[in-house]
């Protein structure tokens, strides 16, 4: 993995076209042909999608280019947590129909079409925040479901349209939208594919918060994510496992599955830093051991 060291490129080097003094960093080192990757705060590793002729609309190449940079974010020991985002027209407008238009059963079955596209929830232990302004459609939404936290722009806009295209959305969106809003609303949503206001996400519980302006969304996303990355790595690890394992065991199995790790946690070297500084109203310096 190339280290993250800054270049002497400022942030204004690499905005996307329509958000304009968004973010104040410097580049890294690697650079993507659908991506930017800086590193705008402490511990705090930050993408953008970049395909605006196509309103980020998602590919192959972008995909695979996304999961290095998170496994590159994941590598390194600086970054405590992620923030993902696109431009402010389109987070992501969908996948690419045109990569997909003319496959045939035996080639997206055969050769795992789009699994690739699921990756990063698989091996992303870091906590990621998706920045979401525009649109956030199809594989977008899908997309932004997979980060830990929401954030949502005035005018982000959610939704599985894939039913108008003859197909239904192949990359988790029918399981999380379900888990994230109920089956009743997740269900209308996919067969009509209408679209989720920001609004009705804040208050469907699809988003976390729903700022003013398209630039405090990625503030805030970056702020949130600064934030928990001034803790122990190894404590904001186990608290992001034992939520997402709330969404797999039933209550009795998840309260002794987080009791376990709680337990676990008394054998790091950060839980007595911790506790010892708060008993001595002291400021703690986590080892993330």
């Amino acid at each position: 993995m190339q280290a993250f060291r800054s270049t002497a490129r400022v942030a204004s080097q690499f905005r996307p076209a329509g958000l304009p003094r968004l973010v104040r960093g410097y580049a890294t080192e690697k650079t993507y042909e659908h991506l930017r990757v800086s590193t705008p705060k402490a511990g705090v590793g930050f993408i953008e999608l970049n395909r605006p002729k196509a309103l980020n609309a998602l590919c192959t190449p972008l995909i695979l280019e996304l999961n290095q940079a998170l496994r590159d974010f994941q590598a390194a020991k600086s970054i405590g947590a992620i923030v993902l985002t696109g431009s402010e027209k389109a987070f992501a407008a969908g996948a690419d129909i045109k990569e997909m238009q003319n496959l045939t059963f035996s080639d997206a079955y055969g050769k795992d079409f789009i699994e690739s596209w699921s990756d990063l929830v698989t091996f992303l232990k870091k906590p990621l925040i998706t920045a979401v302004n525009g649109y956030a459609l199809g594989g977008g939404c899908e997309l932004a479901m997979m980060g830990d936290i929401i954030y949502a722009g005035p005018k982000a806009t959610f939704g599985q349209p894939e039913i108008k295209l003859g197909v239904i959305p192949g990359a988790g969106g029918s399981q999380r939208l379900t888990k994230a809003i109920g089956k009743a609303r997740a269900m209308e949503t996919i067969l009509t594919g209408d679209v989720i206001s920001a609004k009705q996400a804040g208050d469907w519980g699809l988003v976390a918060k729903v700022f003013e302006t398209p630039e405090e969304c990625v503030d805030g996303a970056l702020a949130t994510a600064a934030k928990i990355a001034s803790y122990s790595q190894i404590a904001v690890k186990a608290a992001k496992e034992v939520v997402n394992k709330s969404q797999d065991l039933g209550i009795r199995e998840g309260v002794e599955y987080e009791r376990r790790v709680f337990h676990g946690l008394f054998g790091s070297q950060d839980q007595k830093i911790g506790m010892t500084a708060f008993a001595a109203k002291d400021k703690p310096k986590w080892t993330n051991q």
